[in-house]
């Protein structure tokens, strides 16, 4: 009885591993179809993180600088001219010494300013062959006055020939 019971154990086994010839295709990138997407990117949807590492560096160093009220490294970080997107929807173009005047007297109605930079990616636009890095961050100010705000911020910014030309912001207050 024992026999007949193994026999029949290893011809069940046995069946159960039938391998019909059909074999399965892994589907790739390269295979997969191609799909249709309800939009079609106006400005592009071709990108690459080809930025060098200097650049995410000098970015990445206006921050720390922003942080440790060091202007003048700020202003080496921008070029001549700045275009600015501001959180609450102000729109400036200027000379960045202008700018810079406008950056100061908001940096030095504080006491203390603390960045947890939580992420950062570079974006190269494969088509119109600009780079941008954005940021996402957390800032705690404490105002001279003892006021603290606490904030998430989004930021882009632009980045022609080593410098930062254009800078867009985007804050959510922390309740």
């Amino acid at each position: 009885m024992k026999k007949y019971f193994i026999s029949f154990c290893a011809m069940c086994f046995l069946f159960a591993c039938k391998n019909d010839g059909e074999k399965k295709e892994v589907e790739t990138p390269a295979k997969k179809a191609s799909i249709e997407l309800p939009y079609t990117a106006s400005y592009s949807s071709s990108w690459s993180n080809d930025i060098s590492d200097a650049d995410l560096k000098m970015v990445l160093m206006t921050y720390k600088d922003w942080e440790n009220n060091n202007m003048t490294g700020l202003a080496a970080a921008f070029g001549d001219t700045l275009e600015v997107n501001m959180y609450g929807g102000d729109y400036i173009k200027k000379p960045t010494a202008e700018i810079l005047k406008m950056f100061s007297t908001s940096r030095d109605s504080l006491s203390s300013v603390k960045i947890d930079m939580q992420a950062w990616n570079k974006m190269y636009s494969t088509d119109k062959k600009e780079s941008y890095i954005v940021a996402w961050y957390s800032e705690i100010d404490t105002y001279k006055t003892g006021k603290i705000d606490s904030a998430d911020y989004h930021d882009i910014n632009q980045v022609k020939n080593g410098k930062i030309t254009w800078y867009s912001q985007y804050k959510r207050p922390k309740k």
